[in-house]
């Protein structure tokens, strides 16, 4: 805006110039008119840049007297320019409304000295003029500030969004970390336990040591087929349909297990359909490693206004309430990020069940 004005400003000059030239008007008109083009175009952004409303109004008091001298002594376009510039700049300097429509008020008295027929017309089409040029420039103030506050608005969305990538990330890679230590970290210790147990016993007892060898090669391989586990289920894509992913994972279970859907299927949105297959699998996994159970009951629940999938087994159960580890403590965060719940109870000699519920 304030280039297109700095051109406006020279043409404005240039009028002036070719109206004292060509015929033979006051030179003085030439150099109020240079005086005024040089502050609108080198004086106006530093008093912009200060952005103080006292240097506004010392810029607009000495503007608008010489924008009157040139008119006055040079009547023609240019002189008419300046006035449309300086009312333009007004509403740049953010200068109250009050003053702005002062300014306003004042550029048609310019023609005061003209008779009162022609003074009126003259005033009147010079009214119309820079009154357009003040709601032009406001609302080209405007539209430039929306799209300030448009783009600052898009880049914070940029921000969450990344924020909240990284958030999944972190919550994931600390799903991972957890099945990492729970699983393979515990069977790689007793792996240990046991080398050390057969070197220690392998000189006077070779029939002991390969016993505890071959406990040892069990539980190894165990944890790489839990690794694997883990790694398809990193991998791997999922199977659009639920019922299909947790009916193949029912089949990896260790123990006895069986799909039950109930309601009507219908598809759900990605992290929904990840947070209940994530349920269901920990479930499984925590039946695995700590249930000792002789069969699980897997439920697909597709309610009115929500799906729920739960895992109850017939083990030992117990009475702390919770298997070891930070597994539950990322399903609740899952679900909590989607508007739902996760619930898990447990009792001596009646098993477990862990139960996910999120809108759907």
């Amino acid at each position: 805006m304030n280039r297109a004005l700095g051109v406006l400003t020279c043409g404005a000059f240039l009028s002036v110039v070719l109206g004292v030239l060509g015929s033979g008007e006051p030179v003085l008109s030439l150099v109020l008119g240079a005086a005024f083009a040089a502050l609108a175009t080198l004086g106006f952004g530093w008093v912009q840049d200060r952005g103080r409303l006292g240097w506004a109004a010392g810029y607009v008091a000495v503007q608008l007297p010489l924008s009157f001298f040139v008119f006055t002594v040079n009547a023609g376009v240019g002189a008419t320019l300046f006035l449309v510039v300086l009312v333009s700049q007004c509403v740049l300097l953010r200068l109250p409304l009050p003053v702005v429509a002062l300014v306003i008020a004042v550029v048609p008295l310019v023609h005061l000295g003209m008779s009162l027929g022609e003074g009126l017309r003259e005033g009147l089409g010079t009214l119309v003029s820079v009154l357009f040029a003040a709601v032009i420039t406001e609302l080209l103030v405007r539209e430039q500030r929306s799209r300030g506050e448009l783009a600052e608005a898009h880049a914070k969305l940029r921000d969450y969004a990344t924020q909240a990538e990284r958030l999944a990330t972190a919550q994931e890679r600390n799903r991972v970390a957890r099945d990492i230590h729970d699983g393979l970290g515990h069977s790689l210790t007793v792996v240990q336990m046991q080398v050390k147990a057969a070197r220690a016993v392998l000189p006077t007892d070779p029939g002991k040591a390969d016993e505890v060898l071959a406990k040892a090669q069990d539980q190894a391989e165990n944890a790489l087929a839990e690794v694997r586990r883990s790694v398809k289920a990193l991998r791997e894509p999922r199977p659009a349909p639920l019922p299909e992913a947790l009916e193949a994972l029912a089949t990896e279970a260790g123990v006895p297990a069986r799909l039950t859907v109930s309601g009507a299927e219908r598809p759900l949105p990605e992290a929904h359909r990840e947070a209940l297959f994530r349920a269901a699998q920990e479930g499984l996994t925590n039946v695995r490693k700590h249930a000792s159970a002789a069969r699980v009951d897997l439920l697909l629940d597709y309610a009115e206004t929500s799906v729920r999938v739960s895992v109850r087994d017939d083990g030992v159960g117990s009475d702390d309430g919770a298997p070891a580890g930070f597994g539950l403590l990322g399903l609740r965060e899952r679900a909590e990020n989607l508007g739902g719940k996760l619930d898990f109870t447990s009792a001596p000699g009646e098993g477990s069940a862990l139960s996910m519920e999120v809108p759907g």
